[in-house]
């Protein structure tokens, strides 16, 4: 199976859909909870700079460099979007990325759902040896979530990319390897499967 063709991925606190400009207005909701695009740090689209990320990511899956998806909550809410970017077929790897949630779904079992979906898939249906995460360095809620899922830091790729107000990003790059996702697998269902305080 190719590492950019689309697949439904389905867990109990979370679905993932293949991206689809259908979900624009679902998505749109789901960008204003938070206004998480005022975040100096992230890459989260505007509302009016929405169809145009759809868009990209729609035309780097033709590409066969990126598999975007649209995030569904329990309930059926759209809940944001997350990717399998940076494709290395050859050497087959993949990057987890390019995601964002609403706030209101944040700290939730949602992107555990999530990253235990994307990571199952990757390790055991598309055959990945290794599955990566980065982050802007000071994105100290992101890098929590990542080294939550039990990724390890592979380093800091300094003044690695130009953010959209100019400042140079520091990005951070964790990854779980295959040998690892069985522990990994492990780690992530019991964090689903613990009680949660309400």
């Amino acid at each position: 199976m190719s590492l950019a063709a689309p697949v439904t991925l389905t867990g109990p606190h979370a679905r993932l859909e293949p991206l689809s400009r259908a979900h624009h207005d679902p998505l749109l909701e789901a960008v204003k909870d938070g206004e998480l695009w005022k975040l100096w740090y992230t890459a989260v689209p505007a509302p009016d700079r929405l169809a145009a990320e759809i868009d990209r990511r729609l035309a780097l899956r033709e590409a066969g460099t990126m598999n975007p998806f649209t995030v569904f909550d329990a309930a059926g809410r759209a809940a944001g979007m997350t990717t399998y970017m940076n494709i290395d077929a050859a050497n087959r790897r993949v990057e987890i990325g390019s995601t964002w949630t609403r706030a209101s779904c944040q700290r939730s079992a949602l992107n555990t759902q999530c990253k235990l979906l994307l990571l199952r898939h990757a390790f055991e249906s598309l055959g990945c040896i290794a599955v990566e995460f980065r982050t802007h360095r000071l994105n100290q809620q992101s890098r929590k979530a990542i080294e939550r899922l039990g990724a390890q830091l592979d380093g800091v790729l300094r003044s690695h990319q130009r953010m959209p107000d100019g400042t140079l990003r520091d990005t951070c790059v964790y990854s779980i390897t295959s040998a690892e996702w069985p522990t990994i697998q492990n780690h992530l269902q019991w964090q689903l499967d613990k009680p949660r305080s309400a």
